[in-house]
């Protein structure tokens, strides 16, 4: 069950750059490596709730529900679009800067947790990949999908917390140079919005 292929997959789906990673990369440079892990851990706990869905079979009712789809989705639209805010606002939340203010752990766990909450197709995403690597047991499967889905978040926070850990350092060399802050704030940013445009389009 738990195969070479599946913790390859996994660490490849990981590893690709995403909204989470973004967030991490955001907070790293911008407040340092405690919120880096703060936000790797949100972005981690933000899995619960999909990977809950598609073990008890939910993720179908979302994918069969176009109104429900709809309303997460907008909610995930909304979302990155206010973090994009606060990527360029003089003083928010994501803004990379000399003397950033030091929030508190949980709120910044609970922005990244949100992240993953509000994007209804990694239910879906879920359903289509835990199951090819399960033993074929019906009487096993809850209990296999819990165990890959456990490994799963367990190489999300690790690699989420190595990038950064990784952008928490280079915000060492940055401070010194008040025009590449603007440009990486900028950047996050548009990426952001970018995002959001994305998950505009997605369709149930």
């Amino acid at each position: 069950m738990i195969s070479y292929q599946f913790l390859l997959t996994a660490l490849v789906v990981v590893l690709a750059p995403g909204t989470g990673v973004l967030y991490t990369l955001a907070l790293g440079l911008g407040q340092g490596r405690r919120a880096a892990l703060a936000a790797a851990a949100g972005c981690t706990l933000g899995i619960v709730p999909h990977l809950a869905a598609a073990i008890l079979g939910l993720a179908a009712v979302l994918h069969a529900s176009a109104l429900l789809f709809s309303v997460i989705k907008w909610a995930g639209v909304a979302y990155l679009l206010w973090l994009a805010w606060q990527a360029v606002r003089e003083g928010g939340a994501l803004s990379i800067g000399a003397a950033p203010a030091q929030e508190p752990g949980w709120r910044i766990a609970r922005r990244g947790a949100l992240i993953n909450i509000l994007n209804p197709k990694l239910s879906l995403f879920f359903l289509a990949l835990l199951p090819p690597f399960l033993s074929g047991d019906p009487a096993r499967a809850t209990a296999e999908m819990t165990l890959l889905g456990g490994i799963f978040m367990a190489l999300t926070f690790a690699v989420f917390a190595l990038y950064g850990i990784f952008a928490a350092r280079a915000r060492d060399w940055l401070l010194g140079s008040e025009r590449a802050m603007r440009w990486l704030g900028r950047s996050f940013a548009a990426v952001f919005a970018l995002l959001a445009g994305r998950l505009a389009l997605e369709r149930a």
